[in-house]
């Protein structure tokens, strides 16, 4: 039962809080929502959770809480490959599904890009979040969520 699983977002600069509240609410799951407490404010419900300033602390946060078979909403490759080990569902916002397998290619993707950056040369950075993302990813989302619920 989903009900049972949990959702986790590193939420600092997610594009897909509004569409994971939604769908949390279809499936009857616990959104957990991560976030810097430079990102405070009001209007935000009882599943945000703030955590200090530090470059990772949302990320350690995370990694400390996440049970086995939750589901975790990452763009941070190497949170993605510390959750992968543990069997969590880790969906990035543009809707792709991460599996332990990718892990190792990804992580020597995202290595390759610092040292080109170490050495002063220029790279490309992500491509703009588009429409074509978002669809994706909640067609993903949902996929998922309805697969862990049985109703696939």
């Amino acid at each position: 039962m989903v009900k049972d699983r949990r959702l986790f977002v590193d939420a600092d600069a997610c594009p897909v809080k509004n569409e994971i509240r939604e769908m949390a609410i279809k499936y009857d799951i616990s959104p957990f929502f991560i976030a810097s407490y430079a990102h405070f404010g009001p209007n935000r419900g009882p599943e945000w959770i703030f955590v200090d300033p530090d470059r990772e602390a949302a990320d350690i946060y995370i990694v400390n809480h996440v049970r086995k078979g939750d589901v975790v909403v990452t763009q941070d490759m190497g949170l993605a490959s510390l959750l992968t080990g543990k069997e969590v569902y880790v969906l990035t916002a543009n809707g792709k599904l991460l599996n332990e397998e990718d892990m190792p290619h990804i992580l020597h993707r995202r290595y390759l890009s610092y040292k080109e950056l170490s050495a002063g040369h220029r790279i490309r950075g992500p491509k703009a979040f588009s429409s074509t993302d978002r669809r994706n990813f909640c067609l993903t989302l949902e996929e998922l969520l309805s697969q862990l619920q049985g109703k696939s």
